[in-house]
């Protein structure tokens, strides 16, 4: 039994995205609708909210200093403190489509892909902001793009289109991106749906599964190889952090719960589940 403990209340209405990164106070995770990033101070327990005007789908650390943000239709900098934002040339008009998750590649290009407010069949589409800010689009016919992660050795992408019940591997280069896109994990339906993931130095898959309760422990052939429960049935995302990358931290949502039902949904939760993960791959753009 891996065991897990609640670090938050529920703070975060749609938590999401958690990410690690040794120079901050600790973690660090979306609200996502709300428009704010989140930060758990490691020291004081404190939450901290940075608004930034917008839908705040995902972020990741800059190499050397500030963060790289996902907004609601584009890319955006920011410094370590959120105190200056410089959006990016917005990628697309509609209002119906907004960004919802990513991550960055070992060469440190920024990935993240959209989708529809109404969950659209293939609305959406897969992103990369490039070391230069231009943007390719990766993939289209997404509906809801979610977790994006790679292998130890960077020759292996994991990706989840969330109504699929799958996640999809791809090969890497840095030349080629994406290619040769196959299933890896199959996620039975009553076991909920893949949201974020996140691989572990061994590289092995860890999937949190909205309405199933669990974050799942996959070999990369598929199979299941440990279970993290929780008490909270929408479970969106999880990383691994902590000064030695042993602890496993997972977000979760509220969004449509009663919380007499689920009263910790849309709080922080950590798990010890006995492995190392990897390091947070960073954005090396321009800044």
């Amino acid at each position: 039994m891996i065991s897990v403990e609640q670090l938050t209340a529920s703070v975060a209405e749609h938590g999401e995205g958690p990410v690690w990164c040794d120079r901050w106070p600790g973690l660090r995770w979306v609200d996502m609708l709300a428009g704010d990033v989140l930060e758990l101070d490691s020291g004081t327990g404190e939450v901290r909210r940075f608004p930034v005007g917008t839908v705040a789908a995902a972020l990741r650390p800059h190499a050397e200093t500030g963060v790289v943000l996902a907004l609601e239709r584009r890319f955006a900098l920011a410094d370590d403190e959120f105190e200056q934002i410089t959006p990016l040339p917005e990628l697309w008009s509609d209002p119906g489509i907004r960004m919802n998750d990513g991550g960055c590649d070992p060469q440190g290009r920024f990935h993240c892909g959209s989708m529809a407010y109404a969950e659209t069949p293939g609305a959406g589409a897969l992103y990369r902001l490039n070391l230069d800010a231009s943007v390719d689009v990766e993939l289209t016919d997404v509906t809801i793009s979610n977790g994006l992660a790679w292998s130890p050795d960077g020759t292996t992408a994991y990706y989840a289109d969330t109504p699929t019940h799958r996640v999809d591997a791809f090969d890497y280069s840095p030349e080629c991106g994406l290619s040769h896109r196959r299933t890896a994990i199959r996620i039975p339906a009553e076991h909920g749906s893949p949201d974020g993931l996140t691989v572990d130095a061994e590289g092995t898959v860890w999937v949190a599964l909205w309405g199933g309760s669990a974050v799942h422990r996959y070999s990369p052939d598929g199979n299941l190889l440990d279970i993290v429960h929780l008490p909270v049935s929408q479970v969106t995302a999880c990383t691994f952090g902590g000064p030695t990358h042993t602890d496993l931290y997972i977000t979760t949502s509220r969004q449509g719960i009663d919380p007499a039902t689920q009263p910790a949904a849309g709080a922080v939760f950590r798990a010890s589940p006995g492995v190392t993960g990897q390091p947070t791959l960073p954005y090396r753009g321009a800044i």
